[in-house]
């Protein structure tokens, strides 16, 4: 697998940029850890910004069942998770329905089976 030595270069390289700075290395790790996140998630004001506009272009319904969505506790859902969280890859579900879809798609745990 590709990822471990890239993964193993990573952690060799904090080590040596640290230099036994235990706090350094949690902070450097850390920050690592949330720009990866906004790579493969986007910021969060950025996906808030979608399901705004998600919303107004569902017309407040869930994309699923129909029903009105709710202010808080709704999904924005990627057809592909690849392609990111944009207009054309994204829908806004309520949470019963996204209950169902991960269920349904053995992702309830979060490891598909």
């Amino acid at each position: 697998m590709m990822a471990n030595p890239l993964l193993d270069e990573v952690r060799n390289r904090l080590r040596e940029l640290t230099t036994g700075d235990e706090a350094l290395h949690w902070a450097l790790r850390r920050k690592l850890y949330k720009e990866l996140t906004y790579d493969e998630r986007s910021k969060p004001m950025k996906r808030k910004a979608l399901k705004g506009r998600k919303r107004t272009q569902q017309h407040g319904a869930c994309a699923i069942c129909k029903e009105a969505l709710s202010e808080k506790d709704v999904v924005l859902d990627r057809f592909e998770a690849q392609f990111g969280y944009t207009m054309d890859n994204t829908q806004l579900i309520c949470r019963p329905c996204d209950t169902v879809k991960q269920q349904r798609l053995r992702f309830s745990d979060g490891v598909p089976e």
